[in-house]
């Protein structure tokens, strides 16, 4: 599956779990960062630099998305093969967000 239709199917998912997918120009100024999750007002987002490639995009997308119980979801197998990879190395199950 190419990192396009990933990115495809991991912002659809987002949706189906009502996480919020933004694209922004990111201030690089000493940042490492390409994108991550996060809760503004209550909302979970996932916040990804435009300059993002399209394999940086997949990541950022699949660790964020690990964090929450996409079971029910029907996904492709390639994506929920990354999603579980992603949540086996993730952090401990008492931070994780609750979907």
């Amino acid at each position: 599956m190419k990192p396009e239709q990933m990115t495809e199917a991991l912002e659809s998912a987002a949706g189906k779990l009502g996480v919020h997918v933004r694209y922004e120009v990111l201030a690089t100024a000493g940042a490492t960062t390409t994108g991550g999750l996060c809760r503004v007002k209550g909302e979970w987002w996932v916040i990804i630099d435009k300059r993002a490639s399209a394999a940086e995009r997949v990541a950022i997308l699949a660790d964020a998305l690990s964090t929450f119980d996409a079971g029910k979801l029907q996904l492709p197998v390639k994506v929920r093969e990354l999603l579980e990879a992603r949540r086996a190395t993730a952090i401990p199950t008492a931070a994780r967000p609750v979907s």
